[in-house]
């Protein structure tokens, strides 16, 4: 019986107890899920539930509720609740917002960082509603990992291409979120059918509310919205959807990198806030 327990171990792909000797997951399919390769930070599973999700929405409440706290003069706007909670551009700066200005100034990494910060209450309600609708479809449509790949090279993509455009300064996630919308509607267009058709319809009203909304609203990054829309796309072009094929070593570890870099990211933004927002 103890011996029977040595032998068994967690998929590294979708976490379910398997043999050790298995050849292929009889659950996922990975294949050789005993290999030390595919048991490593990298490229091992981050489970089959929505916790990514809840990560990226918790990152981006703590990221604007730091903003809040190193924010100068934030209870000087009398009662009005919606202006109190909105940020300081200079906390914003500290933070990694990104644009000509800041990517001048500060540097490459605010493409990364920007995606995570927000200008006021609404701005970040917004965009996380709208993101905790859209984000479980990519992922059951593309997987954990093609799902983290889209949205952070979207944003990043998204906000290069506000950069080319000439915007000074910009933030919020809406980038990325738009890059899943354009990854939807990859998805929608190539399978096609009933389901594809109406992934791809209701998607598609979704962009473009969005960019009639951007035309109409002034301070709307709308370079940044089609950015990410059209890098959103190519993503997931270039790296399939479940149903054509399933996520591989080379999409975890992708997916790795991204997650890696952008914890970086984070927390150099902390620590600029801390050194030069709160003077600690």
């Amino acid at each position: 019986m103890a011996d029977a327990h040595r032998k068994s171990m967690l998929c590294p792909n979708c976490r379910r107890i398997i043999s050790v000797d298995e050849p292929r997951c009889p659950h996922c399919g990975i294949a050789a899920p005993g290999s030390r390769w595919k048991n490593n930070p990298l490229t091992r599973g981050w489970g089959t539930d929505d916790r990514l999700i809840r990560i990226i929405l918790y990152a981006n409440i703590a990221m604007f509720l730091f903003s809040l706290v190193i924010s100068k003069g934030i209870m000087s706007s009398g009662f009005n609740p919606l202006r109190m909670l909105s940020p300081s551009t200079r906390s914003l700066a500290l933070l990694g917002a990104t644009g000509t200005l800041m990517i001048r100034d500060v540097g490459w990494w605010t493409l990364i960082s920007a995606n995570y910060l927000h200008g006021g209450i609404l701005h970040i309600f917004f965009n996380m509603l709208a993101f905790y609708q859209i984000a479980p479809l990519i992922t059951r449509l593309f997987g954990t990992y093609r799902f983290f790949v889209i949205y952070t090279i979207s944003g990043v993509g998204g906000f290069l291409i506000s950069y080319l455009m000439g915007t000074p300064i910009t933030i919020g996630a809406s980038a990325a979120l738009c890059g899943l919308i354009g990854a939807a509607l990859y998805y929608g267009k190539s399978r096609g059918g009933i389901f594809g058709n109406t992934i791809y319809k209701q998607l598609g009203g979704w962009a473009i509310g969005i960019i009639l909304f951007g035309f109409l609203i002034p301070q709307i990054n709308n370079s940044a919205h089609i950015g990410g829309m059209v890098f959103g796309g190519l993503c997931a072009m270039i790296l399939g959807y479940s149903e054509k094929s399933r996520e591989t070593v080379a999409h975890r570890m992708l997916a790795g990198a991204c997650m890696i870099i952008t914890v970086l990211v984070l927390l150099f933004a902390l620590f600029r806030g801390l050194i030069f927002g709160l003077g600690l």
